[in-house]
């Protein structure tokens, strides 16, 4: 197992290498980390987990003009290459297919494990608290967005595909997605640090308002 994590591990850092900060190799390690200290308090495969922590963001769709196909696919062929049986390969591209926020947005879940709730909340923590907030607006300076404009109001009730092409100010995301996800958490763990963030965020975003208005 360790060799195949350390070679997991080197592919990723160079299918990366040029990512965007906020979805880059130390997003990778962040999630793979989270994804170990819950797996403490979880009975979870913990080869699974790791590989699919390490692997989901291979080839994020918002990179790729939103092709959902590419990541999974990448993700197959390397496992496959290292001679993983192929129960564990199709587990870790099922968790790879259904981690993501957007495709909570439709009805119903397609695939459901408790790997996939302990990677899922891994990859949630790293969107929220301070490094989320880092994250978050990294990614709207990566695509030029606004920061914040007050005649345009957060979307609360968007599909999925309202999701992948907003072009809304970043702060926006906040209320879309963000402060969401201290609900959506599915594990003991997960919910105890998304609360402890969640927390943070809404400091962030009281202090925000303050300054935009001229009252601090």
């Amino acid at each position: 197992m360790n060799q195949l994590i350390e070679t997991t591990i080197s592919f990723v850092k160079s299918e990366l290498e040029n990512a965007e900060g906020g979805h880059d190799w130390f997003h990778i390690e962040r999630v793979y980390k989270n994804t170990l200290l819950i797996s403490k308090k979880e009975d979870v495969d913990l080869l699974v987990v790791s590989l699919a922590a390490l692997l989901h963001d291979i080839a994020d769709p918002k990179f790729y003009d939103g092709d959902e196909t590419i990541g999974p696919k990448i993700a197959r062929e390397f496992l496959f290459k290292q001679n993983v049986d192929s129960k564990i390969i199709e587990h870790v591209v099922a968790i790879i297919e259904n981690i993501s926020f957007k495709n909570t947005l439709e009805n119903g879940k397609k695939f459901t494990s408790k790997e996939l709730e302990v990677v899922q909340d891994a990859d949630r923590l790293d969107a929220i608290g301070a490094i989320g907030i880092a994250r978050c607006f990294n990614y709207g300076g990566f695509k030029n967005r606004a920061l914040y404009n007050p005649e345009i109001v957060p979307n609360l009730n968007m599909s999925k595909e309202d999701y992948k092409n907003s072009d809304a100010p970043t702060l926006n995301h906040f209320y879309e997605k963000l402060l969401l996800l201290k609900d959506k958490m599915n594990t003991a763990t997960g919910k105890r640090i998304a609360s402890e963030r969640h927390n943070y965020m809404e400091g962030f975003l009281k202090q925000f308002y303050a300054e935009w208005l001229g009252k601090l």
